[in-house]
């Protein structure tokens, strides 16, 4: 049995954050585990970090109000939003037992 190298270098394939995040299993809550300060948001934080840290984009911006909003139904409890933001708006903990992200892989 010959091994051909040219097989082992071939290049590795990329893989986006939206087909890594597709092998994630969650059991949702009826409660969120989120809450945001919107006057915070609004009166000291111009740039929305979370916005832009957070990988399974949970925060987006009501353009006609500018507030924050969160959708806790796609966290996959990275923490990345807390360190985000600077100014403490994110009151987040993990979901209540039996509820979140479940990986498949890892």
């Amino acid at each position: 049995m010959s091994v051909n190298v040219s097989d082992y270098l071939k290049p590795l394939q990329k893989t986006t954050i939206e087909e890594k995040l597709f092998h994630t299993v969650r059991k949702i809550d009826s409660q969120t585990h989120i809450k945001v300060d919107s006057h915070i948001c609004q009166d000291k934080c111009a740039p929305k970090y979370c916005t832009n840290a957070c990988p399974a984009i949970v925060y987006s911006v009501e353009q006609s109000t500018q507030e924050t909003k969160s959708s806790f139904e796609n966290c996959v409890e990275c923490g990345t939003c807390i360190v985000a933001c600077p100014y403490e708006a994110i009151d987040w903990v993990y979901p209540r037992g039996g509820f979140g992200v479940q990986y498949k892989y890892g």
